[in-house]
């Protein structure tokens, strides 16, 4: 007998695999496709801020961040619990250098000189600045933390082949095929990220966006700290990842030593310290993005095809939220939040 599944889900980066368990807890069966590695894209590469005020001027994005960002505390407790990993959720905030913010009222609380000299004495740098009660997460830990829960529970993964089609019989997903297997389910759910495109037979319009980024050690600040065109986010055991660019350059994973090095240099403006330590590690990963930015997340016009990608820079903040609405729309419930804007339907065509 072939086996068969109530969901298969394609990808299994952070959007996908937080699915994934979110059915497996409500009693559904699950098979997670992954082509790599399950987390090892967009996923591992991120900076994990979960950043809730960072939601840019769309009222539904604005509205997601907040219920995201607010759900975070017990969604890596609870994966702590399943899996046994910490996935480093910290909550000392963000300091911000208003010099690239053209924002007429900037959020977060304004910070004079000796605040930012008593929360970061290693910072040196005149501007503008606010403070934030952000969170941020490793995401490689979450990865692991989701990865351990899956399995924990029972989600069935399977990875090294690409998936290449979703097969339609009589209108109505029945399976996803890869380049060795066949996986019938009665839900298919395209999380597949800056790839969701390559999988037929709709045409979704994910792009891929560049994000080059590198990791330092000693971490010499305690905050999220955001100026001089980078980021620096505190890990545990004395890394610093310093981030990220944003390049329009299709799937071209390569690392730039030139862009590396100016971003090195732009962090250490911002602590002069950080021109001495020394890099552990340097990466790029593609963010999946759409025409205007915003996830696409739904239902299609295939029965029993949903679509659940193109979080560009926020996958790792909405995630715990995505998956919750995305369950309760898979399991024919009410979701919390009215999400149709962000359908398949405002960019949908047929193949």
């Amino acid at each position: 007998m072939v086996k068969t599944w109530d969901v298969v889900i394609i990808g299994g980066g952070v959007i996908g695999l937080s699915l994934a368990v979110e059915l497996r807890r409500a009693g559904i069966s699950v098979m997670v496709l992954e082509k790599h590695q399950p987390g090892r894209e967009a996923s591992w590469a991120a900076g994990g801020m979960i950043a809730d005020r960072e939601a840019g001027t769309n009222a539904l994005f604005r509205l997601m961040a907040q219920a995201s960002a607010a759900m975070y505390p017990e969604f890596a407790h609870r994966l702590r619990d399943e899996s046994g990993i910490d996935a480093d959720l910290r909550s000392q905030g963000t300091i911000r250098f208003l010099d690239d913010d053209h924002q007429p009222d900037p959020p977060g609380t304004p910070l004079t000189t000796d605040d930012l000299r008593r929360l970061e004495p290693e910072l040196e740098y005149s501007a503008p600045a606010t403070f934030l009660p952000e969170l941020c997460v490793d995401p490689r830990l979450l990865i692991d933390a989701l990865t351990g829960t899956a399995k924990h529970l029972g989600v069935d993964m399977a990875s090294g082949s690409e998936v290449t089609d979703v097969e339609i019989v009589e209108g109505r997903a029945v399976a996803a095929t890869t380049t060795k297997s066949r996986y019938p389910a009665a839900v298919i759910v395209n999380c597949a990220g800056a790839w969701a495109g390559q999988v037929g037979p709709l045409k979704i319009p994910t792009i891929p966006v560049k994000g080059q980024m590198l990791a330092v050690v000693p971490a010499v600040v305690k905050h999220v700290v955001r100026g001089n065109g980078v980021y620096l986010i505190p890990r545990s055991k004395g890394r610093l990842v310093i981030g990220a660019t944003v390049e329009d350059a299709g799937f071209d994973k390569r690392v730039e030593p030139e862009t590396i090095h100016r971003m090195h240099q732009a962090a250490a403006i911002l602590v002069p310290r950080l021109g001495q330590a020394r890099i552990l590690e340097d990466w790029a990963g593609l963010r999946p993005a759409t025409p205007d930015k915003l996830p696409i997340m739904g239902a299609t016009s295939i029965a029993g095809y949903f679509i659940s990608t193109g979080h560009y820079r926020d996958g790792i903040m909405l995630a715990p939220l995505t998956a919750k609405l995305m369950a309760q729309l898979i399991r024919g419930e009410k979701t919390e939040i009215d999400f149709e804007e962000w359908s398949m339907g405002r960019f949908e065509t047929h193949g």
